[in-house]
């Protein structure tokens, strides 16, 4: 049995993730497999694990723990969590991925999901999995699950390759950043195509992050990439986080191209095949995604940040896509889960098949002006949210509390402020018609957040 007050630290809102060894240690991570086997009740369940030093352990120990409650387990080996999922989704079989995406190399942590890539969270089987570990499993003395190895990679990718048509793109110069994390596995057989050339960056798997964290949504981990793509002159770059879900992209100047731009170029494309289809996206995402999928005939539906809040409302309303600021991308012909490779691959087959460079392409989609994500934190989130929208809905804002507090002003402006679930902070995201108007809000935000509370410090990017 387990402390409550430890897993309050580990079990998160989608996954479990902690510090490896002080939080999630191996015996841990065979008590969450048993228990999670226990719960499903599965014959099989997949396995895999990304490139930090204590993930093939905690796999190991994932899958022995499984295999004790008589659920026999298909172990993948080092795989990209959207691999995973093509597991799961292709198999229709649960999986656990053992991975702290792009946090820091001390973390690692286990994201599920049962057949078929369904999501996971604190309302579809983490509650009664911590409520396992709390009281202990009950005594099991079946046979043991069997252990068996596979190699999805080569499948994976083909599989990939088939849901775009590469037929008539022009040849691409790309320069591909994976952080020393998994795309440095998946992105050499994944395009490995001729309309391709692949500059690598940092391919050797490596979960120590030598060269710089495998977190593209922090401007700063792009700046090799986009010195990169200016000095070979490539048509486009592309950064994946750690475990290769989530792609960000940067345009033939250097330049970050935004997620909400990518999203509503997917979404454009999509709607394209499917008329009238909805589109899912999140709270921070640009205003202008929900314009521009209302004036392709497809429904707009907004939802609040997290993957396994996304792929169930996919999942409600048959979405064919649905995106995040956060550079997360989901697909309907992709069990409803999120691909990073996949979502570069829709980019790079509407590049191939015009003349035009990355930017004009994509600045099709842009219309607002936008702070990106900063962080501030804060010693009392409720009561600075509180007195944040007290002070703003005064003065004739509109609140909603989707996720966190959006104050919409009359004008269309518009700011997010949303707690962190792991650290005292508030993160904060603005979008406004005119840089002025931005960063007159932004700054304003900022002062307002900080006059009421004892805490001053501000971070510039999101980590």
């Amino acid at each position: 049995m387990r402390d409550p007050d430890k897993l309050d630290n580990l079990i998160k809102a989608y996954d479990i993730r902690g510090i490896v060894p002080g939080q999630l240690d191996d015996e841990l991570a065979y008590q969450v497999g048993a228990a999670f086997a226990h719960h499903l009740g599965a014959d099989l369940i997949a396995v895999g694990h990304d490139m930090r030093v204590s993930s093939p352990a905690l796999a190991e120990a994932f899958a022995a723990g499984a295999a004790s409650r008589g659920t026999d387990v298909l172990a993948i080996g080092l795989v990209s969590t959207d691999l995973l999922y093509f597991a799961s989704g292709v198999g229709d079989v649960p999986g656990a991925m053992i991975t702290a995406s792009h946090n820091p190399p001390a973390y690692n942590g286990i994201k599920l999901c049962r057949a078929g890539a369904a999501p996971v969270g604190q309302d579809t089987g983490l509650t009664q999995i911590r409520a396992l570990l709390e009281n202990g499993l009950p005594e099991y003395d079946g046979e043991l699950g069997q252990i068996g190895y596979q190699d999805l990679l080569p499948a994976y990718a083909a599989h990939l390759r088939g849901l775009v048509d590469l037929t008539a793109s022009r040849r691409l110069k790309l320069v591909v950043d994976a952080g020393n994390g998994m795309a440095g596995r998946t992105a050499p057989v994944v395009l490995r195509h001729p309309a391709f050339e692949i500059v690598p960056l940092y391919f050797e798997l490596d979960g120590t992050f030598p060269h710089h964290e495998a977190n593209p949504m922090n401007p700063a981990n792009l700046s090799d990439l986009k010195a990169a793509v200016r000095r070979e002159g490539a048509d486009a770059g592309l950064a994946f986080d750690g475990d290769a879900d989530r792609c960000f992209f940067v345009d033939e100047a250097g330049e970050a191209v935004s997620p909400s731009a990518v999203i509503g170029l997917i979404a454009t494309k999509e709607l394209a095949l499917h008329p009238g289809s909805a589109v899912i996206y999140n709270a921070i995402t640009s205003r202008a995604v929900a314009e521009l999928i209302t004036e392709n005939g497809g429904r707009p539906i907004r939802t609040r940040v997290g993957h396994s809040f996304i792929k169930q409302v996919m999942a409600d309303n048959n979405a064919v896509f649905g995106g995040e600021h956060s550079g997360h991308y989901y697909f309907r012909d992709f069990w409803n889960a999120d691909s990073g490779m996949l979502a570069a691959l829709h980019v790079l087959e509407s590049l191939g098949n015009t003349d035009q460079p990355l930017s004009a392409l994509t600045g099709r989609y842009v219309r607002y002006v936008a702070s990106g994500e900063l962080n501030l934190t804060v010693s009392d989130i409720p009561g600075t949210l509180a007195r944040i929208e007290a002070n703003y809905t005064a003065r004739g804002a509109t609140a909603d509390h989707l996720d966190g507090l959006t104050i919409t002003h009359p004008g269309g402006a518009w700011f997010n402020l949303r707690p962190s679930n792991t650290e005292p902070l508030l993160r904060l995201n603005v979008e406004a018609p005119d840089a002025a108007t931005m960063t007159q809000i932004r700054d304003a935000v900022i002062s307002a957040v900080q006059a009421g509370d004892s805490r001053h410090e501000r971070v510039d990017a999101a980590s």
